[in-house]
């Protein structure tokens, strides 16, 4: 698989539902009242039910992984968390992906991830780095 700086590598866009957010709090253990009781997340001055940080993470960096051939090899991953994605109790909340190609080189490519909720970027420096052998 060849990459040049530009491409794009994968676009999802990823539907959470309050039951979304339950279970991923069962998987993770984090049961912080804020990702599941909106009488907490208003007292703490929140305009909803939040998904977990780690949640939109994972689903951002799982469309690329999707997209890559299975001997790819991811060396890192982060991110900076600048909106919380509010969980609608009806509605729920779609997380749209992006996936680009940023930089190659002998070691690596670099794919960055544009990740917004409701028109606003939620994740920023979103980034992977897959080992340029692998892929």
């Amino acid at each position: 698989m060849s990459f040049t700086v530009g491409d794009v590598v994968a676009e999802r866009t990823i539907h959470l539902t309050r039951e979304s957010l339950v279970r991923y709090a069962g998987a993770s253990g984090d049961f912080n009242p804020i990702h599941y009781r909106d009488d907490v997340a208003a007292e703490v001055g929140l305009h909803g039910v939040l998904a977990h940080g780690m949640l939109t993470m994972g689903l951002a960096s799982s469309v690329v992984v999707a997209a890559l051939p299975g001997t790819a090899r991811l060396l890192d991953y982060g991110v900076r968390f600048t909106k919380p994605v509010v969980v609608d109790p009806i509605a729920g909340a779609d997380v749209q992906v992006s996936a680009k190609v940023g930089a190659v080189d002998e070691e690596a490519v670099r794919i960055d991830l544009t990740v917004r909720h409701a028109e606003t970027t939620v994740l920023v420096k979103a980034q992977l780095r897959i080992a340029a052998g692998s892929v």
